[in-house]
């Protein structure tokens, strides 16, 4: 199902996270769990990987990772805010030391002058720090979530990374 480079992303991260005896987890929302099941396409990984939500509705992100329905109402599901509100939450409720959230806007409608198809915010929840950043992606809604769950293997390597620099 998914590329054999993309794959490889995969590995690297729980080769990662298992160096450092961590344990992951994802909050998404426009990919509808590619992450966890790009993750999970590795045998073995379940020693990493803890589970994943899907929180496609703004109900779900409220009750599934505590999101604040008002910090969704005043920001917008697809924000800076809400990505670390999911990434935090996520973490928090799987009791795991890295978790992953991707809101965005993946097309082909639903997008608007300021939240346009194509942006996604990604937040990246750790034991020292919450990070969050977006992106715009080009192209049709499975290019978009495809680029978005690449750049999601990226930030996980280059988190994990920045723990092997001060571990």
């Amino acid at each position: 199902m998914f590329p054999q480079e993309m794959l490889a992303e995969a590995e690297a991260v729980l080769a990662g996270a298992r160096a450092r005896g961590w344990r992951i987890t994802t909050a998404e929302s426009c990919t509808g769990g590619l992450i966890a099941g790009l993750l999970t396409a590795i045998g073995g990984s379940s020693d990493v990987v803890d589970g994943g939500a899907v929180t496609y509705s703004n109900a779900a992100k409220t009750r599934m990772l505590g999101v604040p329905p008002e910090l969704i109402a005043s920001e917008g599901a697809v924000s800076e805010a809400v990505a670390r509100a999911m990434a935090e939450g996520a973490r928090r409720s799987a009791e795991v030391d890295l978790a992953i959230s991707v809101t965005g806007v993946a097309g082909p409608g639903g997008g608007t002058a300021t939240k346009p198809v194509g942006l996604i915010w990604f937040g990246v929840a750790s034991p020292t720090q919450t990070i969050a950043k977006s992106r715009n992606f080009p192209g049709g809604r499975t290019s978009i979530r495809m680029a978005t769950v690449r750049h999601a293997m990226a930030l996980l390597r280059a988190e994990l990374a920045e723990k092997t620099r001060y571990a």
